[in-house]
């Protein structure tokens, strides 16, 4: 596009902006649910589900509550699932897409079966990995993955049938490739765009999808125990979240229109790839560099504190007054998730000697609520969300930024199928809110009279 076209558009944006915008006091005066939200700031009913459950705080006489953050995976405390699994000394996340696709806990037979299926599903389909993969690669991640979800569509026979037994063969082979599609996008960019060198290492079916996906992502594929439970409790605890987060409703609302698997998960990519959703992870590693940079003293929280008022004060770091990874639409006092990385991280940090950054962490989790009530006057409470800890635990396993997300997207995969496999058996009826128009009518216009 040369300068005079860019102009153009310029213009035409403009005109676009003036003829779009919305006075927001009409929202409160046709009582509109924006975002979905109630007044009270809790989410608008939309349906019914039997997946995932996230409880943050409880309504009294109208008033919103806070409460400790509890996650639900098909009526199991996640603190319970991770507890078994972890005391067990396995690898909890295939057991975790075996309760969301099937709702109910699996024997150990049950258990080793779906992992050596999983296993077994694991390879890509011939020709898929170089003319899908490695003859268009991307800048992004997130978009290779829609992408290459979509064109899974035309390696499937029988990609349309809706019938509960083909969509659960679908989702299954999506949570065994998913990986394996990560690991290559990333590989490949590296080597197109960063001219770095080219490795694809093949998935290994006797690992489970967290030492694949560290076989597969590094050189020399090799890596530590702890390495690997500590990215296998994160694809755990980002499995599912609710049918009320973005991407999963997102799932819902394509599926509900009679579509297609692959073009349903494809949405939820796209979806969970804006900073607001899942790449709000790619923003707390911004801000915590951010706050390496311009505090001199990790250990200075007085100095901190002053970094995080001109945050929110908005005269540093991106300018929007946000404290990335603290905060979260439902949860208030806690958010299990991030408790539980906190944990796990802490065990990380010692290994790798990293105590003085994760005690950073740990500052500004602490500060932020005491420096949000004096900037603000308003006592809010506001905990860290998985995101603060998940970006560190990621920079300390050595992972690059560009998988932050697709790594969100590799894990929720199991919830996202079981919603969508729930909408098909209950839901019957496409989803379909309604928008209040408020333009003025005015009457056409022939084009000699305008």
């Amino acid at each position: 596009m040369n300068e005079q076209q860019r102009k153009k558009i310029e213009e035409l944006s403009l005109i676009v902006e003036q003829e779009s915008y919305i006075d927001s006091n009409l929202y409160a005066n046709y009582d509109v649910k924006r975002g979905l939200r109630n007044s009270n700031g809790t989410g608008v009913l939309a349906g019914l589900s039997k997946v995932g459950e996230v409880h943050g705080y409880y309504v009294e006489d109208g008033d919103v509550m806070p409460d400790h953050g509890k996650l639900y995976y098909r009526g199991k405390n996640v603190y319970d699932i991770v507890d078994g699994f972890q005391k067990d000394k396995r690898f909890g996340f295939e057991e975790v897409c075996y309760l969301l696709l099937f709702g109910k806990l699996p024997t150990a037979l049950e258990l080793n079966e779906f992992s050596d299926l999983l296993g077994e599903l694991r390879e890509l389909e011939d020709g898929f990995v170089r003319g899908m993969i490695l003859k268009a690669p991307s800048t992004d991640i997130m978009n290779k993955l829609a992408r290459s979800v979509l064109a899974k569509y035309s390696y499937d026979d029988n990609p349309d049938d809706t019938s509960t037994a083909n969509v659960i063969r679908q989702s299954i082979e999506l949570i065994a490739q998913f990986p394996s599609i990560m690991a290559y996008g990333y590989q490949a960019k590296s080597h197109y765009h960063n001219n770095e060198s080219l490795f694809l290492h093949k998935p290994k079916r006797e690992l489970s999808t967290a030492e694949n996906i560290l076989t597969m992502m590094r050189h020399d594929s090799d890596y530590s125990r702890v390495e690997a439970e500590i990215l296998d409790l994160s694809l755990v605890l980002h499995a599912e979240h609710g049918g009320g987060n973005n991407s999963s409703f997102v799932t819902r609302v394509v599926t509900s229109s009679g579509s297609d698997t692959y073009s349903a998960i494809a949405a939820a990519i796209g979806s969970l790839k804006g900073p607001k959703h899942g790449g709000a992870n790619m923003k707390v590693l911004a801000m915590m560099n951010d706050i390496k940079r311009n505090v001199k003293k990790w250990d200075n929280k007085e100095e901190i504190k002053r970094y995080l008022t001109k945050i929110i004060n908005k005269e540093a770091f991106d300018g929007s007054g946000l404290i990335y990874g603290m905060g979260h639409a439902i949860y208030t006092l806690s958010d299990p998730r991030a408790v539980l990385l906190k944990q796990k991280a802490i065990e990380l940090a010692k290994e790798k000697d990293k105590m003085l950054e994760l005690n950073l962490y740990l500052a500004i989790e602490e500060l932020t609520p005491q420096v949000f009530t004096e900037v603000k006057g308003i006592d809010k409470h506001i905990a860290a969300n998985v995101d603060l800890y998940s970006g560190f635990v990621y920079e300390i396993l050595n992972i690059p930024p560009d998988i932050y997300t697709p790594l969100f997207a590799t894990a929720r995969i199991p919830g996202w199928c079981a919603h969508r496999i729930e909408e098909l058996l209950t839901g019957h009826r496409i989803i379909r809110p309604a928008y209040k128009s408020v333009v003025t009518k005015h009457k056409y216009r022939p084009l000699s009279e305008r």
